[in-house]
């Protein structure tokens, strides 16, 4: 018993807030440990009210911490960060130029974070690596609630592919469980996909971007680092790889011909290896720390439930409001569940696609989605998608002339084709256009005939609208109800329907029997049944064909 001792008093210190257990999986050698100190601050000391100033190359020199309140505009906030950032660079080449005695309080401080004896070319370089990082505690909190809305999912779909479940903790370094988090380079959604990554593992275009689904991008996530552990073989490299790309960190490892991750953090000077991808790996085992002692650092916390929508395939293009009203939620409802359809769905210029898994709230009162769903009129399901109108850039045109000059809404173009700036278009460009109401856009799926192949006419329909609505011809119909004009049709009245239950077979009552229906006419009929209309006439004792009606029955003669 007593040689396991030490080792349940790191069970039992752990489980009281302790450290976290080293861990062969994600090793933190030594040098890193200044690194992951560093972005534990920031996630779990400093808001984003403030932010540190440090050397960019040794995060363990921090200069001070700075005020950076919401309430400033981005240009305040920027100008007071330049400014403090500029004090303290002026004193370092001060400090640079070997001058020791006669310092002001400030520069006694700053000298004091280096190492005694610091030389004046470590000095003139710290000057040329200062650097601002904003806090993060309060948004990690935040994600930390969020989290519980897809942990579960998430730690499933990582088990099932033999990966750690930790990497899970990499949206908190992302996005900060965030699905609605978009970067300044493009990234979206809870995992920060480009555009260009995204599209190798999902649909990404203007009406469906699965980026911003959770569910979605955790398993192209899944799939992404599964990939690059494969072609690198650490998870230190595989996860650096998530931000800075499996060919760099290839190139990184050829270059210095080593995997130790110390090493190409330290040594390694790629072009576009920058302070992000440098400090990628660190953040994540920092984040991974934190989240493993949440409570310690933010108490208890209540997570927000998990989301466990009830999801079906849509068979056929709908409207978004159509969708909405047939499952008895708000259009908002829908959106909030369905975070990859894009604006132009919920605004109506496109429908939600077909062959798309629609995520609806789950209501045990209404039956299951796909039942529900099923609802839906014919005049309500869409053969095809709502086709793109575009148009091409041109010299000195800007976004506010183009949407005046197609009667659209500046905004609507921003939303259709994903611009992050109405002010950044170029020339040679293509832009979508809004559909405009009334275009011959796409035309409703043919609605299932009925079982008797028979069809009242309604008010408001015409010929032209049965046909379209039943898939069938306009001369088809004419025909099989002997119709000589196409505008005389009425209320009520009952039409049969080509290709339908009667037109295939015509129903005798009993052998050499019909039944007449509304409708019916005598010559109709003698041609249905192949005879002459005279011969069907006397036979019937009929002496004037206006006079049929409606459950007569006529006797048919054999042919």
């Amino acid at each position: 018993m007593g040689r396991f001792l030490p080792l349940l008093i790191v069970i039992a210190w752990a489980l009281a807030g302790g450290p976290v257990a080293a861990d062969p999986t994600f090793p933190k050698p030594a040098e890193l440990v200044p690194r992951v100190d560093f972005w534990k601050r920031i996630y779990s000391e400093v808001d984003t009210d403030h932010g540190l100033m440090h050397d960019s190359r040794d995060l363990r020199i921090v200069y001070e911490t700075a005020s950076v309140p919401d309430n400033l505009s981005r240009r305040g906030r920027d100008r007071k960060i330049k400014t403090r950032r500029s004090a303290i660079k002026s004193n370092l080449r001060t400090l640079a130029t070997g001058k020791r005695s006669g310092l002001s309080a400030e520069q006694k401080r700053i000298l004091a974070l280096f190492p005694s004896g610091v030389s004046n070319a470590t000095l003139r370089s710290a000057s040329g690596q200062v650097r601002f990082q904003r806090g993060q505690s309060n948004k990690f909190r935040d994600g930390l609630v969020r989290q519980g809305r897809w942990e579960s999912y998430m730690r499933r779909v990582f088990q099932d592919r033999g990966l750690p479940v930790d990497l899970t903790a990499l949206p908190h370094v992302e996005s900060s469980f965030n699905p609605k988090a978009r970067s300044h380079v493009g990234a979206s959604g809870l995992w920060q996909f480009t555009r260009s990554t995204g599209r190798r593992m999902m649909r990404v275009d203007h009406v469906v971007d699965e980026r911003n689904d959770p569910f979605l991008a955790t398993i192209a996530a899944a799939r992404l680092l599964r990939e690059n552990h494969k072609r690198l073989g650490t998870w230190p490299l595989a996860i650096t790889a998530y931000n800075h790309g499996a060919g760099g960190m290839e190139r990184a490892v050829r270059k210095l011909g080593t995997r130790d991750i110390d090493q190409i953090l330290d040594r390694y000077k790629g072009r576009t290896f920058g302070f992000a991808s440098r400090n990628f790996y660190c953040e994540f085992l920092a984040a991974r720390e934190v989240q493993l002692e949440s409570e310690r650092y933010f108490g208890k916390l209540k997570r927000e439930p998990p989301d466990q929508p009830e999801s079906v395939t849509l068979t056929h293009y709908v409207k978004a409001a159509d969708l909405a009203s047939v499952f008895g939620v708000s259009t908002e409802a829908l959106r909030r569940a369905n975070p990859a359809l894009q604006s132009p769905v919920w605004t109506g210029q496109k429908y939600a696609p077909k062959g798309y898994s629609l995520r609806v709230p789950r209501d045990p009162m209404r039956g299951s989605a796909k039942a529900v769903l099923a609802n839906l009129g014919g005049h309500q399901r869409y053969a095809k998608q709502v086709p793109d109108r575009t148009y091409r850039v041109r010299r000195g045109d800007t976004l506010s002339r183009i949407a005046d000059r197609f009667s659209v809404r500046e905004s609507q173009l921003v939303a259709l084709n994903g611009l992050r700036s109405r002010h950044r278009i170029r020339v040679g460009q293509v832009l979508k256009l809004p559909v405009r109401p009334g275009s011959p856009a796409a035309t409703p799926a043919p609605a299932a005939l009925p079982a008797d192949g028979l069809y009242t006419v309604r008010r408001g329909d015409t010929l032209s609208s049965i046909a379209r609505r039943f898939g069938v011809s306009e001369r088809d119909l004419l025909a099989t109800n002997h119709l000589r004009n196409r505008n005389r049709i009425g209320v009520g009245q009952v039409l049969e329907l080509p290709g339908g239950a009667l037109s295939a077979s015509p129903k005798l009552a009993h052998a050499g029997v019909y039944t007449v229906r509304r409708g019916d006419t005598l010559d109709g009929i003698a041609r249905r049944f192949g005879v002459t209309r005279s011969t069907l006439a006397s036979i019937n004792g009929i002496r004037n064909a206006n006079q049929l009606r409606i459950g007569q029955s006529l006797t048919i003669p054999a042919k």
